[in-house]
């Protein structure tokens, strides 16, 4: 669930990208397409959905994943371990969407990538926005395939590829599906709030394979290890009283796929919370938990030094939920891999947030699993008008 862009920020990131037409914000964008209208569930068609979708408000494809490099042999083969990030958000702008010239910025292409240096405890990320226009940024609306500038995530008959190159770092990674596309919510419709059109269409790709190449400075190394893609489209925006949210997307190590989310409040309370679980021997389908069955408690909590925020970087996760597949456990312990790992993202988005890569436990401290952990709201609250 990566993060939305603030409409305050709209006109400034056009602005950035060097726009200048007029622009409402993404709240005008979203009421503009009858956000009343409650989405379809088992409307998804593939590969079509693959793809981009401009007439919705917004849209991302989110991209994370857990790689190992080996250097060495025998005995003292030594091990890196890293965390990566690689996002891509689609904005429609309506005010545009009846000009007829081609520099008209009917759509916003922007992206965020991220590595994280788990022996070195660093956090590498950069950002990128551009108009969709110019062969600058294209999102296709057949199939996955992205690209903004040097970025792209595009998907072919062999698998899908993952490039991006920031600040002090680079990587193109190649990703092998092993399961079957998981569908979130309501058969793709996942809701994020109390009213139906508070919801997105959203699927998942968990235990994805991965190899290719990642480089920090002037060293590049052979990596491999898994990943985890969602693609969510949505016309309405969250609850108004929700001011941020917490959640976990995590590749368990016997296969499973665990996600848990919760929206909170301004005081720090759930407004809204859900997630599924798939087990490989539960077929393609998940077991999908009902509002008010997933609970976050803090454990330990980390201060950044950059904005005085304070982040809750261990969490432990609670579903209670009866009925459910035996495989799912009722506790879950998630701990950040290394604490700093706050993006500062107002050159783009207009938010500061933390999201990296973690670990997940059983509560007799037995390790599950890895995955990323994504908290907004913490730095200030998200403002949705």
């Amino acid at each position: 669930m990566p993060i939305f862009i603030k409409p305050s920020q709209i006109r400034r990131l056009v602005l950035a990208a060097g726009l200048t037409a007029p622009l409402w914000s993404l709240q005008a964008d979203a009421k503009s397409k009858n956000p009343d209208v409650a989405l379809t569930p088992g409307a998804l068609k593939f590969p079509r959905d693959l793809g981009s979708h401009p007439d919705f408000s917004i849209e991302w494809w989110y991209l994370t994943g857990h790689l190992v490099a080996s250097t060495g042999a025998g005995p003292s083969r030594d091990k890196r371990e890293f965390g990566f990030q690689l996002t891509f958000f689609r904005s429609r702008i309506s005010a545009t969407q009846d000009m007829r010239s081609a520099f008209a910025a009917k759509q916003l292409i922007f992206a965020h990538a991220a590595v994280t240096d788990v022996p070195g405890k660093k956090l590498w990320h950069d950002q990128r926005i551009a108009r969709e226009s110019f062969e600058l940024a294209q999102a296709s609306q057949k199939d996955t395939a992205i690209t903004l500038r040097d970025w792209s995530l595009q998907r072919d008959a062999t698998g899908y590829k993952a490039v991006a190159a920031g600040a002090g770092f680079r990587f193109q990674l190649a990703l092998q599906e092993t399961q079957p596309l998981l569908l979130q919510g309501d058969r793709g419709v996942s809701r994020k709030g109390p009213q139906a059109q508070q919801a997105s269409y959203y699927y998942s790709l968990p235990q994805l394979q991965v190899t290719g190449t990642l480089g920090l400075h002037d060293q590049t190394t052979q990596v491999q290890g898994t990943a985890w893609l969602d693609h969510e489209w949505s016309r309405e925006l969250l609850h108004p009283q929700a001011v941020g949210w917490d959640w976990i997307g995590m590749n368990l190590l016997d296969g499973s796929a665990l996600t848990a989310f919760r929206l909170r409040d301004q005081a720090g309370h759930t407004h809204w919370d859900g997630g599924s679980f798939r087990h490989p021997g539960m077929g393609p389908t998940p077991y999908v938990f009902a509002p008010g069955t997933v609970k976050f408690q803090t454990l330990r909590n980390w201060t950044s030094p950059l904005t005085q925020a304070s982040y809750p970087v261990e969490w432990m996760v609670r579903i209670n939920s009866p009925g459910a597949p035996t495989a799912l456990a009722s506790v879950y312990i998630v701990k950040a891999i290394v604490d700093n790992q706050e993006l500062d993202s107002r050159n783009s988005t207009g938010a500061v947030y933390w999201e990296g890569l973690s670990e997940i436990f059983d509560a007799d401290g037995r390790l599950l699993g890895r995955g990323y952990l994504e908290m907004t709201g913490y730095a200030s609250p998200l403002k949705l008008s």
